[in-house]
């Protein structure tokens, strides 16, 4: 489908369809590409555009971007999104391309929803050049596209509208009397364009569209209409901004609760948290999250984490999703505020690296079960010590270490000087010396 096929937008479209950018210099947003000198501009300017895929939020000028390109380069511009589009839809294009004389722009919505047999099927068009791809993705596409497709592609990233950039935008619709709000002369208090930005969260396409449906609600005053600032809980309401939770925002959150618990940083984990879970995520995934942090990166600085993290785990399930969310709440403040050590997480990282290297390990004779009179005969359990009767609850001595014998010995946990794993550290030494004085011993 030719995007250019209809030049001027109805009436009753959507005023984010209609304020869509006809030149690059309307534009809003993305300096970073399509400022002077910058990539986008450059492309637009020599008229030749190059395959690549853009890579940002719902809202911010990817299909604008697209459409205004292909203008530029007086190409034949096509349109697919990968939700409906399969191999035969993408046929039906190479085949158009091939009877134009003009070079033809595919761009390809949500172009992170192709399977690999439908990325097969764009590829050689792509690569000999009868199709320029511009892709469209709110996913990163490293993950989502094959690599040989994102070889020939360029990928460029997208931002979030700044609070002053979709102030500019609804500016412009209120001021333009041909496709915006203009013949209307509203008079719009700065306070309302600021709410409604901020309620906008970076997408130009919410911001206009929340503006249309505000303007629904203007009075008469003195023959000019009024936006009055009193009608905007009505018009915003609850904005719970959700996200795809399979996509990269989804893992990005549970990223930033994990790593302001780490940098205990609670007011940024607590952020992060109540973003993900008004953004619609399952407030389990976040204490799931949290005991993995109890041990990783907490660990034995404060042996209370992780029976503290279970106990809020039990208690969401107990209180329910409202009183659960608050035990949740509260264990990831206690973990962002604790000493911090992933000495457990080294110890074991360590222990496993070292069994892959010794696949052969046997038990110690001395530490085997003697269940049947034959393993007593054998030896199994002989010369083994019961910690208990020993003096303070430790058999010193090297020659009872529970190691291999015919292993090098290893010391895989290693306490750190945080929390209570400082005094860890000051038994462990006071362990070892018992060992070396034991071991000087010669009845030991």
């Amino acid at each position: 489908m030719d995007l250019f096929s209809r030049n001027t937008p109805a009436d009753d479209a959507p005023l984010a369809y209609r304020m869509r950018p006809r030149q690059l210099e309307d534009y809003v947003g993305q300096q970073a590409l399509v400022g002077a000198d910058k990539p986008l501009r450059r492309m637009a300017e020599s008229g030749i555009v190059r395959s690549m895929i853009l890579w940002g939020p719902p809202g911010v000028g990817k299909t604008t971007l697209a459409e205004l390109l292909a203008r530029a380069s007086n190409a034949h511009l096509e349109q697919l999104s990968a939700v409906m589009a399969g191999v035969k839809e993408i046929r039906l294009v190479v085949e158009r391309a091939q009877q134009l004389s003009s070079a033809t722009i595919l761009f390809l919505d949500e172009i992170h929803r192709l399977n690999k047999s439908q990325q097969d099927a764009l590829l050689p068009h792509v690569e000999s050049g009868l199709l320029t791809l511009i892709g469209a993705t709110t996913e990163n596409p490293s993950f989502e596209v094959n690599s040989a497709l994102l070889s020939r592609a360029r990928v460029y990233v997208l931002k979030s509208l700044t609070q002053d950039e979709l102030i500019s935008v609804m500016q412009q619709a209120l001021d333009d009397p041909e496709r915006g709000l203009g013949k209307r002369n509203i008079d719009v208090e700065a306070s309302v364009l600021t709410a409604l930005a901020k309620a906008s969260a970076g997408d130009a396409r919410r911001a206009l569209g929340l503006l249309e449906t505000a303007c629904d609600f203007t009075t008469q005053r003195a023959g000019r209409e009024i936006l009055p600032e009193s009608v905007l809980t009505d018009v915003i309401g609850h904005q719970a901004s959700a996200f795809d939770k399979q996509g990269d925002a989804y893992y990005d959150l549970l990223s930033a609760i994990h790593k302001s618990v780490r940098s205990s940083r609670p007011d940024a984990a607590l952020l992060y948290m109540a973003r993900f879970i008004q953004g619609g995520g399952d407030p389990l995934d976040v204490v799931r999250r949290l005991s993995a942090i109890a041990s990783e990166d907490v660990g034995n600085a404060d042996p209370r984490a992780l029976p503290l993290v279970m106990a809020a785990w039990d208690a969401y399930r107990r209180l329910g999703d409202y009183e659960g969310q608050r035990a949740i709440a509260h264990a990831a403040i206690h973990l962002a505020v604790a000493p911090k050590s992933n000495r457990i997480d080294q110890a074991w990282t360590k222990a496993q690296q070292f069994v892959r290297q010794q696949p052969q390990i046997e038990v110690p004779t001395y530490l085997r079960n003697a269940p049947t009179k034959l393993m007593e005969q054998l030896g199994h359990g002989e010369g083994y010590r019961y910690a208990h009767n020993e003096p303070d609850g430790y058999p010193a001595g090297s020659a009872h270490d529970c190691w291999p014998e015919e292993l090098p010995k290893q010391a895989f946990y290693q306490p750190s000087a945080h929390g209570q794993e400082k005094r860890f550290a000051e038994i462990m030494a006071w362990r070892d010396a018992q060992d070396k004085e034991a071991d000087q011993t010669p009845d030991a």
